[in-house]
Order: C-alpha cells, then structure tokens, then sequence
C-alpha cells in the first residue's frame, strides 16, 4: 500500500505493536437491528478466535451441513482477533444452533429473524486494542492524538487489508481492467517477492521465466487459487487470456475493489489537510443517511460539515458513479484518465461495480484510553471503515 500521510503529523505517535495475540484486537459489531423472535432464520452471536469470517463461514456451514450461501453476515472481521458478531442460517433449528461445537467459535446467544443478514447491514463497530511495547507516557500522546481525530474526523483510507499480503491486489485489478492477461499471470504467478518461501519464490522465478509447467511442478499446495489459473495457463500452452478466465468472479471482484480503493485513497490523501472543507462541485455525503450531493454553495453547506453532519466525498469508480464538478471533479478525471480508464471500463461481464462515493472522514465515538499491560484503546466507528486507521495516526507506523 502507498504510503499515506497522516492527519495529525504535528503530533507525535506512540510506535508500539498490535495484535501480538488475538485478544489485543476486540471487536464488537453493533447491530443495526435485533432478531424479532420468529422467521425462517436463526441469528447466532458468535465469537471467534482467529479466524477470518470466510473461514469462519466455512467451518459453520460444514457443522450444520448447510451450504456456505444459507449464512448471512453483515460484514467482514479481521482473522487476528477476538470478535464478536451476528451471523443468520437459514434452514437450521434454535436448538442445532446452541449446540453448535465449532473450532475457534463460540455461540453466544440465538434467536429467530425473518430476513437475512446481508453485507452492511450493522451501525458500526466497538474496539478494545491493545498496543505493546511502550511506555505509560503513551497514554498522554494517544490522548492527544485521539482529541484531534474527534474534532476533525478520522481520515477514511482504505487499509492494507484491501491490497492483499503481497501488496498488490489493486495492481492486480489494474491489469483486469486493461484486459492485460500477461501483465496479470506475471503479478499473480510472478514477481517474487524476498519475504515469501523459497520454494514459492522459485516458482514464481519459473513463471517469470516463462516455464510453466516446472512452477507447477513447484508450486506449494496451500495457493489453491493461485495453482488452478497455473494449472489453466499450462493446459492451454502458454496462453494467459484463457488462464484469467480460470480465476473465479469473487476474486477478480476483490481485485477490481482493490483498485478503487487505490485511487480513493490517492485522492484523499491530496484532500488530507481539507479534510472538512466543503469545496464548490464536492459531493457530500450525508452521514445520517448515506445520501450524497453537488454541493452549489461551500459557504452555505460548510457549518453542516462543522458539525459533522456531511463530509467531501470520493469516488469508487463504476459506470454508475456520480463524479464531483468544479475543481473536485477535475482531479477525480484526472486521475481516472491517468490510469487509461474510463467509467465503463468497470464494467466487466459477470461483475457488477456500479460504482459509489466514500466520504473522506468519518466520526469516531467512544474513545477511551487507560493503561493495562500495555496502551489501551476504545473506540467506535461507522460501517466500512478501518480501525488501523485510527490506529496507524497515534501509533505514527504502518
């Protein structure tokens, strides 16, 4: 991930490290609703350890011998931590729910819905972290610190997980949009990078080299996605246009993501020091709401932005997105011409990306900070937006 300003680099950052255990990262999802009682699906609020909510998913589902669709979940938790939140089945009894014995998971309470839960559907998240290796003083400047993010909003970037472990999901969703089949084998199969595995970085020297059969011969079998695309490329010889077609639609969406998120943040980080400021052309975001538009008049719509009733906003590209005018509008063309693109080149069969607006800040409540074998932060943010954030201004790394 491009390295980002921060919001409040005038203040000083505590250093530290985080999640050097799962229970030095606690997440409470807040539900945008309760279950009812009665309906064809069973809510669980569960806890799990250690596990990304895909893996979580997959594990539940073959414990309750459901498929993995019938569970709904109103958004995704980071695999290193403890987390709390509310998952629907459909298809299941309250009574098979309770006595659900799931590694890494545990069922906190049950109820019936009517509906299920879909992606979104949550008022936000409560954190607890815990940062390690400082001192007491670093209570004082995360007090701070965490005083100026309340006045002026935490800069909504998209975080390091959107860009994937090796970095380069959004370079990835790049090359798919320029319908660059060679430039994607070489980033996805490719590139070695000096912190992988010997054995994965050999192969992916192979593929540089154009070798393919021999990477597959090296490749390690825990790569399962990455293994049947060069599965694909040596079953048609080399040819890389009929290999992408192999990659399955939830993972060239989550490349395409990426690459939004890119160019979003790249754009908020030009906005970093205006980060509350209503410009002429801006496309405000409504908090309350999640309406956006045109601002006509900064001078009338800017107390309404001091009061963090709307924010600027930025654009994830689609065909359907609502592009600033003026001055904002200029920089969002800008950079979407930059990377060769236009609005319809997201439209890809067997995926749709519509487009939308994030705004460039976002509000943070609850905040209290002590001190308890290490700096303690708690903290609650809206839907979408990343509690590293937050993190990365007081601790001043990524």
């Amino acid at each position: 991930m491009d390295q980002l300003p921060f919001l409040t680099r005038t203040l000083p950052g505590t250093g530290g490290q985080i999640k050097t255990c799962p229970d030095d990262f606690v997440v409470e999802e807040i539900p945008l609703y309760q279950p009812c009682g009665d309906g064809g699906h069973t809510y669980l609020l569960v806890e799990k350890r250690g596990l990304s909510t895909h893996h979580m998913v997959g594990r539940i589902a073959r414990a309750l011998r459901v498929a993995p669709d019938a569970i709904g979940y109103a958004g995704l938790k980071d695999a290193r931590a403890v987390t709390r939140q509310f998952i629907s089945v459909e298809g299941v009894t309250p009574e098979q729910a309770h006595s659900l014995q799931v590694e890494g998971v545990r069922v906190l309470a049950v109820a019936r819905h009517r509906n299920k839960l879909k992606l979104g559907h949550l008022a936000g998240n409560h954190f607890t972290v815990r940062v390690r290796g400082v001192e007491t003083a670093a209570v004082a400047v995360a007090e701070a610190v965490l005083a100026e993010l309340s006045q002026r909003g935490v800069p909504n970037y998209f975080g390091e997980q959107r860009f994937g472990a090796r970095d380069n999901t959004h370079r990835l969703g790049l090359t798919l949009l320029r319908g660059d089949a060679i430039g994607f084998v070489r980033e996805y199969l490719g590139s070695p990078r000096p912190d992988e595995r010997p054995d994965l970085q050999a192969a992916r020297t192979l593929v540089d080299a154009g070798d393919y059969a021999a990477a597959l011969a090296r490749w390690p079998g825990g790569l399962r996605d990455e293994r049947r695309v060069l599965e694909a490329l040596v079953r048609a010889d080399g040819d890389a246009g009929r290999a992408v077609r192999a990659l399955n639609n939830e993972l060239r969406r989550l490349a395409l993501t990426a690459y939004q998120a890119h160019l979003f943040n790249q754009l908020l980080a030009e906005r970093i020091d205006r980060l509350g400021q209503i410009e002429a052309g801006d496309v405000a975001f409504i908090h309350a709401s999640g309406a956006a538009f045109i601002v006509q008049d900064p001078a009338v719509e800017q107390p309404r932005a001091d009061r963090f009733e709307i924010s600027p906003s930025g654009p994830l590209f689609g065909p359907k997105c609502l592009l600033a005018e003026g001055a904002p509008g200029a920089r969002e063309r800008a950079l979407l011409a930059e990377s060769g693109l236009t609005l319809d080149s997201f439209r890809l069969p067997g995926i749709k990306m519509k487009g939308a607006r994030r705004p460039y800040r976002v509000p943070i409540h609850d905040i209290a900070v002590s001190w308890d074998e290490g700096l303690i932060l708690q903290f609650r943010l809206p839907p979408g937006s990343y509690a590293t954030q937050v993190l990365r201004e007081v601790m001043k790394h990524d």
